[in-house]
């Protein structure tokens, strides 16, 4: 809970350097996707692709900023073009097994795995994810243990109810920075799911 809970105020920091509000406006550009279906706080979407820079926290590490400043490191510069890469929101965090948290910063949509910088640090991977079709469930307040369990189970009774398949883990994707308004602030909890 702690590890979490420091995790996303270096992330929700970032978020500010890039140029956020108060008021829970994102002034950095949004990973475009398609809404194929829309139920409230629920959505069913489509990524036609997503470029993203990745890193993982070794089990054991106490360091919870240390992925944060690797992803941050190589949209900072440290890359073989030495280039500054934009932020794209949102941040999607994840866990692999039981301890080792991940992280994935979105790349611009200009970008793709032959045209993006190399990362300098052998860490951060690049991957490309096409067709990705998400089931997601919106909500404002904290991003913390407690808001991710609750609505992760909220949006895999909604997915078993639409009688969809799950095909892969949950993904907490935050959108604003610490001092924006708990109430404006855009969370969600993305699941891929299969196509019917």
């Amino acid at each position: 809970m702690r590890r979490l809970r420091a995790q996303l105020l270096t992330i929700s920091s970032f978020i500010f350097l890039s140029a956020c509000s108060v008021f829970g406006d994102v002034s950095v550009k949004v990973a475009p996707y398609s809404v194929i279906a829309t139920d409230g706080a629920f959505e069913i979407r489509q990524y036609e692709r997503l470029l993203l820079a990745s890193t993982y926290t070794p089990d054991g590490m106490d360091g919870v900023s240390a992925p944060f400043r690797k992803l941050f490191g190589y949209i900072s510069g440290k890359n073989d073009k030495t280039e500054k890469i934009a932020m794209t929101a949102p941040v999607f965090m994840d866990q692999v097994g039981q301890t080792t948290e991940a992280m994935s910063f979105v790349l611009p949509a200009g970008l793709s795995l032959a045209t993006a910088p190399t990362p300098l640090d052998p860490a951060v991977k690049l991957t490309e994810i096409s067709d990705y079709r998400v089931a997601v469930i919106s909500f404002s307040g904290s991003l913390n243990q407690d808001s991710i369990s609750t609505h992760r189970t909220l949006l895999q009774n909604w997915i078993a109810g639409r009688g969809l398949k799950i095909t892969g883990a949950a993904k907490a994707a935050g959108y604003n920075p610490p001092f924006t308004l708990p109430f404006l602030r855009r969370n969600e909890i993305v699941i891929s799911v299969g196509k019917t």
